[in-house]
């Protein structure tokens, strides 16, 4: 699943971009579909949270950024040009071909982008101000984050974790970890909690994964047992032997999202 973390490896995986020039540019969004980056080079491709931005610049033309959230779905793929794409073009909502002379060109494909936007990279703090402190930043606030979650103290604590205007880069699996640790159910209010063991829960399980190629929020890398709660319906609990217990709260968007709890060590409020 996409977090903060995930995003992070691809803009990782992606820094070859940097100081290379776009010979092809499709955008397959109607809104943004006569974009064309085609002659302008990459400057600069990073990561916030759960968001992935691309910056395209050339001499006589303002700087653009590609701005994408993969959301559940979206993926991004490598090719060389001419070679078939494994997955169905029908999907493909961004292909950006990129120099790499004298070998063909690399296609760069975004299948099943969640969030496809353009915009002049003069507006970036405008557009994404709105976004908290980066889990993931080397110069991460805590007391910022802290501050934000604690302005609503009426508010069930993971909803709030998954509120990106709070802190950036928390899923829904890293929400289920983080009250999982802290001993906390779900539902209990950010009146009644200790915010900032959250905040530091969430910040250093993130940075332990940051680099890592499976998600571990438990220390033990064996399948089936990086997790504590999440996923684990009706499965012991790691610690207690209780069933964990699933249900629904909302989150992003407040779009309803599952929760799983330990009903011993996460008894409901």
């Amino acid at each position: 699943m996409p977090e903060g973390d995930s995003v992070y490896q691809l803009s990782k995986r992606l820094q070859w971009m940097a100081g290379r020039e776009v010979t092809r540019t499709s955008i397959r969004v109607p809104r943004y579909a006569t974009v064309n980056f085609t002659g302008m080079t990459c400057k600069r491709v990073w990561p916030y949270g759960k968001h992935l931005f691309m910056e395209f610049a050339a001499d006589g033309h303002e700087p653009q950024i590609l701005h994408t959230h993969l959301k559940m779905e979206g993926t991004w793929s490598m090719h060389r040009a001419g070679e078939r794409w494994r997955k169905p073009g029908h999907a493909a909502r961004v292909m950006l071909r990129l120099d790499d002379d004298p070998r063909p060109d690399i296609e760069l494909v975004g299948f099943w982008l969640g969030l496809v936007r353009v915009f002049p990279a003069r507006e970036y703090e405008v557009e994404m101000g709105y976004l908290g402190p980066d889990l993931l930043a080397e110069d991460f606030d805590v007391d910022e984050a802290i501050s934000r979650i604690e302005a609503e103290p009426d508010r069930e604590i993971g909803r709030a974790l998954l509120d990106q205007r709070k802190l950036a880069g928390i899923g829904n699996e890293y929400r289920a970890e983080i009250n999982f640790l802290a001993g906390t159910h779900p539902r209990e209010l950010v009146r009644d909690v200790d915010v900032e063991k959250h905040v530091r829960l969430a910040r250093r399980l993130m940075w332990a994964n940051k680099d890592e190629p499976v998600r571990v929020t438990t220390g033990v890398k064996r399948a089936g047992e990086t997790s504590y709660v999440f996923g684990r319906n009706n499965k012991p609990c790691r610690r207690c032997g209780t069933l964990i217990t699933k249900g629904f709260l909302g989150g992003e968007g407040d779009l309803e999202r599952v929760i799983w709890w330990c009903p011993r060590c996460q008894p409901e409020p």
